[in-house]
């Protein structure tokens, strides 16, 4: 999904945004991750969201690390996105479709009088993430491919193969990291991969030590 207000620099992008902590949930520049959202402290963001800037960091809060106070820390790295389609769902509910932007480094959390998290962020380390397409000449598409079929073969996925195929890389190498079945530290370490070339290594990596350990989901459809 395009966006309408093009970020060309990180200048561009607020350094000071809401961040909404999912384990699992992994959001990368110029894919779209789709979210139900249903919690007051969320609903409430979504709505100052769409007020203001309309960005929302993406974030895994790192539960391994979680004290006593029971609010996890945060992992120190994640994705800025734009919120691009907002709908109601009539029982309270928001259905919200977030596309990527840049990734961040978080530099504090704030103390704030919102329910939901806010963090000071920095994007100088990411400033790549805005050229589109950056590195897809530098990634072995053919290996991704190949292991991405024996990945669907394995678990009875059907899949749009014609639409992959002729995907971008990018999109290709994004999206599948997204979509992947992967735990919190494979999916945090695709996200942090320093270019798109080593996001592929290690999806491809991931996605084989899953077959060889027999894991993964079943009988499900891939788009």
């Amino acid at each position: 999904m395009a966006i309408n207000s093009p970020y060309r620099s990180p200048a561009d992008i607020p350094d000071i945004i809401p961040v909404f902590p999912l384990p699992r949930a992994l959001l990368l520049p110029r894919v779209e991750l789709p979210l139900n959202i249903f919690e007051p402290r969320y609903l409430q963001m979504i709505e100052d969201v769409i007020q203001g800037e309309r960005v929302i960091g993406m974030i895994q809060p790192n539960e391994a690390e979680e004290g006593a106070e029971k609010i996890p820390p945060l992992y120190p790295v994640g994705c800025v996105g734009r919120l691009t389609n907002f709908g109601e769902s009539g029982d309270g509910r928001y259905s919200v479709i977030l596309t990527g932007i840049a990734r961040f480094r978080v530099v504090e959390e704030l103390t704030v009088t919102t329910p939901y998290r806010q963090c000071r962020v920095d994007y100088g380390l990411f400033a790549e993430d805005l050229v589109q397409g950056l590195g897809e000449d530098e990634v072995d598409r053919e290996s991704l491919l190949k292991t991405l079929a024996n990945y669907l073969a394995a678990n009875s996925i059907d899949a749009d193969w014609s639409g992959i195929t002729q995907a971008p890389t990018e999109a290709l190498v994004n999206g599948l990291s997204l979509m992947s079945p992967f735990g919190v530290r494979e999916k945090q370490a695709l996200l942090e991969a320093r270019d798109l070339k080593t996001r592929a290594q290690l999806l491809v990596a991931a996605t084989e030590i899953t077959l060889a350990a027999g894991e993964g989901e079943e009988n499900g459809t891939l788009q």
